[in-house]
């Protein structure tokens, strides 16, 4: 199957760098929503077969245009989200609590799954659920998933099982919004990145550490 994890676009959040991810969630600003409206022609390529969303409404938002383009419904599922901040919840992602949650976030991707949010849910629970949605959309058939999820989550879990992904690779790329991570595989054979907002795996160069918010972490707080 064909993987397309897709960050939702800009939200009013985001641009005050609050750590955001308790459901229903931020609403796209002007730009997050001319971010979704140009994914349909960004994906042209891709022939998607199904469409995901997470409960959060900024992925729905930003999923609509490209369900209209294509003629799918968008399948809500909780098990995308964003990795809940527990009591770090709208507080500064460029600051300490932002720091601690991306600490947390790839200590889960490497390994240490029963660390636990302050407040919030384990990286087993949050690896647990993401699978879940994965294993459904490879049993349904389709050649080609989208899914529109959230920045931390598409780079834990994309760290945590995908061959040729590391902690530190996707610690050093953050997503921009409406950023896409391409892989192939299944959940049985395993998964292979093909690309990382459209440089090859390969070949990307490192780009500067970043938080949920796409700020830069301190040297001495990579994971």
């Amino acid at each position: 199957m064909r993987l397309l994890l897709i960050r939702h676009g800009q939200t009013t959040a985001n641009v005050a760098y609050l750590l955001d991810t308790a459901v229903p969630g931020a609403e796209l600003t002007d730009l997050g929503r001319r971010q979704a409206a140009a994914l349909p022609e960004a994906l042209a390529d891709e022939d998607i077969e199904a469409l995901y969303a997470s409960t959060l409404i900024r992925t729905q938002h930003t999923a609509a245009p490209l369900a209209a383009a294509r003629g799918l419904d968008v399948r809500v599922r909780d098990g995308i989200r964003e990795f809940t901040a527990g009591d770090l919840e709208m507080l500064p992602g460029d600051t300490e609590p932002g720091h601690e949650y991306m600490r947390i976030v790839f200590a889960w991707a490497a390994g240490d799954t029963e660390l636990r949010m302050p407040g919030g849910e384990s990286g087993a629970e949050a690896l647990a659920r993401y699978d879940s949605v994965i294993a459904e959309a490879a049993d349904s058939g389709a050649r080609t998933v989208a899914m529109i999820s959230h920045g931390a989550a598409i780079r834990m879990w994309t760290s945590a099982r995908a061959d040729n992904i590391d902690v530190d690779f996707a610690a050093a790329r953050p997503l921009d919004n409406t950023g896409i991570v391409i892989l192939d595989g299944s959940p049985a054979d395993g998964w292979k990145a093909l690309s990382w907002e459209g440089a090859v795996v390969e070949t990307a160069a490192p780009d500067t550490d970043g938080g949920p918010t796409g700020q830069p972490l301190d040297e001495d707080q990579k994971p």
